[in-house]
């Protein structure tokens, strides 16, 4: 079996006959150099982690999906499609302990009326060192003000978009800071999420996000965290958080898909609390605990 696996989407509506999806090799070109996922950024994805074969939280990356393809005026996506599809790729890694499934969907070539999609399932690499040794944040300013996705909607906040390039720019201005990774703050002030992770804080005996109306993604690890920790009698809330009281919290974590839990440990040069026995319980959560039955493989 291949250690990565490439599947097709097909998304043509004319196309009403065979399997609704094809495996192709990742190695050779399959994609137009006219799409506009290419020129413009103009598309959608989701990053689903995939622990021991099982996808962690897939309804709820597929919800996401079809919100993100609403607010770019996308076709909507069939959930069931995408599904299957999602389950064909995992079928076909070679047995590893993590790995990450990527949904991806663009307005296709331009001048066509036919979106582009496609689903890629990778390895992913230990991230074991990063969970237990936390991260240094610097927080920076998004532009934005914490209401934003009330004024101006068409800036597509709390969107998932392939538009990357702001992101990977703030994370390449933490390196130049001497940090690992950033925590944008709305031009009001207020904490808002990671490039690639939401924000999650302890203060006291809660757990606190800031709220999605805020114009940030809605996290799924961040909600899978929130549903646990209601379980364990932890008390969860969403609210609005200035940068102090993120530097004052007893303890913070980056959440993501991928890397799971990762605690801060330093913000803006300052050297935050780490709460190891807590980071170790949300870890071995979203690792071994989370999961779905198996999925089976497509027929």
């Amino acid at each position: 079996m291949p250690r990565t696996c490439l599947v097709l989407v097909r998304l043509d509506p004319a196309t009403t006959s065979g399997e609704p999806y094809r495996i192709v090799d990742p190695h050779e070109p399959q994609l137009s150099v006219l799409d506009l996922g290419v020129t413009r950024g103009d598309g959608i994805f989701e990053s689903i982690s995939v622990v021991s074969g099982i996808p962690h939280a897939l309804e709820a990356h597929l919800r996401r999906f079809v919100r993100s393809a609403r607010l770019l005026d996308l076709p909507e996506p069939d959930p069931l499609l995408w599904h299957r599809s999602v389950l064909a790729a995992i079928n076909r890694l070679d047995p590893v302990p993590e790995a990450a499934v990527k949904m991806v969907m663009t307005r296709g070539v331009e001048g066509q009326s036919i979106p582009t999609g496609w689903v890629y399932a990778a390895p992913l690499p230990d991230f074991g060192q990063v969970r237990s040794e936390g991260v240094r944040i610097v927080t920076l300013d998004r532009g934005y003000r914490s209401d934003v996705a009330t004024t101006s909607p068409w800036l597509l906040t709390g969107a998932k978009t392939l538009s990357y390039a702001v992101n990977r720019a703030a994370l390449r201005e933490a390196a130049r800071r001497d940090a690992d990774d950033v925590v944008f703050v709305s031009s009001d002030g207020f904490v808002l999420e990671g490039p690639t992770s939401s924000v999650l804080l302890r203060r006291g005996s809660a757990l606190i996000s800031p709220g999605k109306d805020m114009g940030i993604l809605e996290g799924t690890t961040q909600g899978d965290v929130f549903e646990w920790a209601s379980k364990q009698g932890i008390p969860t809330r969403t609210e609005m958080i200035t940068v102090s009281e993120l530097a004052a919290s007893d303890a913070a974590w980056l959440l993501s898909s991928g890397r799971h839990a990762v605690p801060i440990r330093s913000v803006n040069g300052v050297p935050h609390p780490v709460d190891v026995p807590l980071t170790g319980q949300i870890n071995s959560f979203l690792l071994h605990d989370r999961g779905q039955p198996s999925p089976q493989r497509p027929q």
